[in-house]
């Protein structure tokens, strides 16, 4: 894959979100649903609305994370033979725009397309690297040679159940950010944040991390707001895919998402 995009790197969002004196907002939506075309024009319209990073999802039939809004989207994507080759296409017109791009993906497909490969053709494109729901440090062998030869982002996952000895690890182990989970369990919109998300925050601070983006949960500008008050970056997932599932068209859905971008900006500017 050859390309002209130059990479944005999430860690440089992020910062430049904090020397605005803000969180970075991190905006999630799946390829391929409701079309490779169409997610890639959400993802534009969320960076359009706010969004600092955009997180690309790779389809996935076994996903172990991804709630009930997700898995629907995500069905749509695999029946319709969204492949990594769509992604890496993906990424680089949504790279074009200026914003950091990351691929969400479980492991084995990245496995099977052969992870320097993967690497490669996604640094090429303009990716910033790779957030690694189903990977843990210590098992990453593989992906940290290969993201250190392209110069790409690691991001693992920590939940409130991470002991502090995790916590270092992930944070000597990741590049970019690190995603607190705020909750135990599955992706989805709730009512309020989890309680623990704060204190998660804090200690995976304290192991050495030196940004912390908290996701699961995160649905309204106020509960945006409630997060940019303690974390480095606020991501969002479900409410964006909502906003394409319950839209009476496409076009209504990329500006639906683009809308709930500007109100979860403004909500974290106000922090």
């Amino acid at each position: 894959m050859v390309s002209t995009a130059t990479t944005s790197t999430a860690a440089a969002a992020v910062d430049g979100a904090l020397a605005e004196g803000r969180a970075a907002l991190v905006a999630y939506l799946p390829v391929g649903f409701p079309d490779v075309a169409a997610s890639v024009e959400a993802a534009k319209a969320a960076v359009d609305g706010g969004a600092d990073v955009v997180e690309l999802g790779l389809p996935y039939s076994d996903p172990t994370m991804d709630g009930v809004t997700i898995q629907r989207a995500v069905d749509v994507a695999l029946a319709q033979r969204t492949r990594p080759a769509d992604v890496l296409r993906a990424v680089e017109a949504v790279a074009a725009t200026g914003a950091a791009v990351l691929v969400m993906t479980y492991w084995p497909p990245i496995d099977r397309y052969g992870v320097d490969r993967f690497a490669r053709d996604l640094a090429s494109a303009g990716g910033a690297g790779l957030i690694t729901p189903d990977l843990i440090p210590d098992e990453a062998g593989a992906w940290i040679g290969a993201s250190e030869a392209e110069d790409l982002e690691r991001v693992f996952l920590v939940a409130p159940s991470s002991t502090d000895a995790r916590l270092a690890l992930t944070a000597e182990r990741s590049r970019g950010f690190v995603y607190a989970a705020s909750l135990m369990g599955t992706t989805g919109a709730r009512a309020t944040v989890g309680a623990g998300a704060r204190q998660l925050v804090e200690r995976t601070r304290a192991a050495g991390a030196e940004r912390v983006c908290v996701g699961l949960g995160v649905s309204t500008p106020d509960q945006a707001a409630e997060v940019a008050g303690y974390a480095d970056g606020v991501i969002v997932g479900s409410a964006f895919v909502s906003r394409l599932l319950d839209a009476e068209d496409t076009a209504a859905g990329v500006r639906a998402v683009g809308q709930l971008a500007a109100d979860l900006s403004a909500g974290i500017r106000r922090a």
